[in-house]
């Protein structure tokens, strides 16, 4: 049994083709040995930019491109009022022994909800190379405004870990009989996983927080086996439950110690305590009781998992013949075919379906054109088979689909509108899950 993907590829213009080409091309770069490894973020001393308040802190990481150009590569959240964060989302990025990969952290306080980040003050930021950070393990660096000039005593401390592990681990988590923190009300319960590795914790995953509920259900979750607990099911785990306050000063409600193993014993209970209560009163039981509903590790996979597990990529092609291409006649048109055989489209088809082809084991590919009249009685369709053969669309590998193409080009007189719904429902409704 193989699993089969079904891909409808529409040519509209020749830059979105090789948009495409390109992002396929670095899909067929993954089947070679590339590393990837995660990054986990912390600061300190931020300076503060809000009155009365800390700073809200959140860090971008961007790749040099080359040329002077940075690409972003992620952002980790934003974490309320702190100034020595330690952020619990990691950023993710492909190592490449052999390339200098030039890296920038930028920190940023975020005081609205636009991504963009021309309108938020920045914190500091600072460059390195990924080699450096792999290399170090641990690699602090202090934060510049500005060649030259300090962000005052700011750091940014990067460790990078490798990603061998594709295994994830899912928890749903709940709670009840909670103390209550809040005067006017509950608490606003969250959860912190910490994991315990070179005798330190680290923060492995925050939780969402949960408003005025003393008997909370957290969303269900997933965190990267490695990074939850370094792959080892008995590696000491810390839970900590803390009622959220908007100026960051959290107060405990109580915290318990564990391993993976113990979680996976579902439903599996815990007291939280806490520490300063448990010495101070000695009728103290608990300050309630963290329930585990669901804990399981499962691989997650990558595309190239399916690819070498025989998944299979359906190409159908729909060809725009539509007026606005302009008349083929002219050098204009995109479908004018020039003195050497070419056009915007054929360009297209070969950029893509030189590729795509390589995932279908017998390179038989339907092919539709829509927006045209069609012989012998000149009404327009939107759905018509390429080869003109409706009972049998399926062209041999992309020279079929060229040869097809070139064949139909002058039959047709190019007319309107843009409508391929009719191409997409057809793949809709041929599109099976799998097959024998």
């Amino acid at each position: 049994m193989r699993l089969t993907i079904r891909l409808l590829y529409v040519v509209i213009n020749n830059t979105w083709a090789i948009g495409l080409f390109k992002f396929i091309q670095l899909l067929k770069k993954m089947a070679h040995c590339v590393t990837l490894v995660q990054l986990s973020i912390s600061c300190d001393h931020l300076i503060d930019k809000d009155i009365g308040s800390k700073s809200d802190p959140l860090c971008v990481l961007l790749q040099d491109m080359g040329g002077g150009n940075w690409a972003e590569l992620g952002r980790t959240e934003r974490v309320r009022n702190c100034s020595s964060p330690e952020f619990s989302k990691t950023l993710q990025l492909e190592y490449h022994f052999e390339t200098v990969q030039k890296l920038r952290f930028g920190i940023y306080d975020i005081d609205n909800k636009t991504p963009e980040l021309g309108d938020d003050d920045f914190l500091g930021g600072a460059e390195c190379s990924l080699g450096q950070i792999v290399s170090s393990q641990i690699l602090t660096l202090p934060l510049m405004l500005k060649p030259g000039k300090p962000a005052g005593r700011g750091t940014i401390t990067v460790s990078a870990q490798e990603l061998k592990d594709s295994r994830v681990v899912t928890l749903e988590m709940a709670a009840r009989n909670l103390d209550k923190k809040d005067f006017l009300g509950k608490s606003d319960p969250f959860l912190e996983f910490f994991s315990q590795s070179d005798g330190k914790w680290h923060l492995a995953y925050r939780s969402e927080v949960v408003k005025n509920n003393l008997n909370p259900t957290w969303k269900r979750f997933s965190v990267p086996l490695q990074h939850f607990c370094g792959g080892d099911p008995n590696t000491p785990i810390q839970v900590r439950c803390s009622d959220y306050d908007s100026d960051g000063s959290h107060d405990l409600i109580g915290t318990f110690h564990t391993n993976l193993a113990q979680l996976q014993a579902v439903p599996a209970e815990f007291e939280c305590i806490h520490p300063e209560k448990q010495r101070k009163k000695k009728s103290y039981r608990n300050s309630g009781i963290i329930c585990v509903k669901i804990c399981q590790v499962e691989t997650e996979y990558s595309f190239l998992d399916y690819v070498m597990g025989g998944c299979q990529i359906n190409f159908t092609v729909g060809v725009d013949f539509t007026g606005s291409n302009g008349d083929p006649s002219s050098p204009d048109s995109l479908h004018y075919l020039s003195p050497t055989g070419v056009n915007e489209y054929l360009t297209a088809l070969w950029s893509v379906g030189s590729v795509v082809q390589d995932y279908d084991s017998d390179k038989l590919f339907p092919a539709f054109g829509f927006g045209a009249q069609v012989p012998p009685d000149w009404q327009v369709s939107h759905e018509f088979a390429l080869n003109f053969n409706p009972s049998n669309p399926y062209c041999a590998g992309i020279q079929g689909i060229v040869d097809a193409y070139r064949q139909v080009l002058p039959q047709v007189r190019l007319y309107g509108p843009t409508n391929f719904a009719p191409i997409i429902n057809h793949v809709a409704s041929n599109t099976s899950c799998c097959c024998c």
